[in-house]
């Protein structure tokens, strides 16, 4: 197969303009498209197409700058990396990308001594500086990963956090304050630079409901990511949220407080039908495309099948960016990331 670079035919159209259409809910033709991988699986595409410069031809409508606590190597421990809220994460597994953190730094959050780091705010503006002058006409996103219910748990444990809900509400509420007054020099930062939207990465949902559940969530949750919120809405940027799992409880909440992407949108969890009826005119959907699912264990042409699917009960009216549910794993075969990349280059032939 051979992948169609985004200058030829339909593609010369403005990708910024197109995806900021669909986030006012107006229809697009095409219906705007991003795919991101793992390292794993970009690198298995590149081995089976021998091309190495295949990322860069997708025509991904998304230029997309993440941080998430820039990991360093741990030369006396292989595979081992550790962030710089001192975080230690092991990739000695399957997980190459981030790992599972090996040594919180609180381990009793009454008695906790613990001290954010000071915000890297140089690294940050030349970090952005360096990736915006490769945007052309994408638009333009900056996100935080584990931005506030990740952050806590990387920093104290899953088990920790959720019993600490119960246990000691005030001490976890003040350390969530921490987090979002860690995060807020760096918004303001990046608020200055010519982008379209901010990110927040944060995963709250697990196959059925929110892992803390909805009372917790609007408690230690909502107020901090309200705030956040509301520094990106007051420069006049979109909002975009990132949570894998099932948010449907809380969609309400999200919209009250601005957001206006929700990011990702998993056809296995979701009648999507019926939230897009629900919620469609106030959200737009990014995803829809499972890498749970039909990604792996489709074939080709189910595959094809199922995006047609997807983007025929999602269009309507804009509303709708459409992509893997996730950045792809390594268990994805490559005859299915070819078919993808097929559709989305050349929707006027399938949709």
């Amino acid at each position: 197969m051979i992948i169609t670079h985004f200058r030829n035919g339909v593609k010369q159209m403005n990708r910024r303009k197109i995806v900021c259409d669909a986030l006012n809910h107006k229809p697009t033709t095409p219906i705007p498209y991003n795919i991101g991988f793992t390292e794993q699986s970009l690198n298995k595409l590149i081995q089976a197409t021998g091309d190495t410069m295949i990322e860069e031809k997708l025509g991904n409508y998304i230029h997309y700058t993440y941080f998430w606590g820039w990991p360093t190597e741990m030369p006396e421990k292989p595979e081992h990396y550790i962030d710089s809220f001192g975080v230690e994460w092991n990739r000695s597994g399957a997980d190459k990308d981030i790992g599972v953190v090996d040594h919180p730094q609180i381990e009793d959050l009454e008695s906790s001594g613990y001290r954010f780091p000071v915000p890297d705010i140089g690294r940050l503006r030349r970090e952005i500086t360096q990736s915006l002058a490769k945007k052309e006409d994408q638009f333009a996103i900056v996100g935080f990963g584990f931005c506030m219910f990740e952050r806590s748990w990387t920093l104290m444990s899953m088990e920790n956090v959720l019993m600490s809900m119960i246990a000691c509400p005030e001490e976890l509420e003040a350390l969530y304050d921490k987090i979002c007054d860690h995060y807020m020099p760096q918004l303001d930062a990046i608020l200055e630079y010519d982008i379209d939207a901010v990110l927040f990465g944060d995963d709250w949902g697990q196959q059925q409901g929110l892992i803390m559940g909805p009372d917790h969530w609007r408690r230690f949750i909502k107020p901090r990511m309200a705030r956040l919120y509301d520094r990106v809405k007051s420069a006049g940027k979109y909002v975009m949220q990132h949570s894998c799992g099932d948010c449907r409880e809380i969609f309400p909440d999200l919209i009250e407080i601005g957001l206006d992407c929700y990011q990702t949108f998993q056809p296995e969890i979701y009648d999507i039908a019926l939230m897009k009826r629900l919620y469609g005119s106030k959200l737009t959907f990014w995803g829809g495309i499972s890498t749970q699912q039909c990604l792996p264990q489709m074939t080709p042409e189910q595959l094809k099948a199922e995006i047609i699917r997807v983007v025929t009960l999602l269009r309507e009216d804009g509303g709708l960016i459409i992509a893997p549910t996730h950045s792809m794993p390594f268990d994805i075969p490559v005859e299915n990331i070819l078919a993808m990349i097929d559709v989305f280059q050349n929707q006027e032939r399938y949709f």
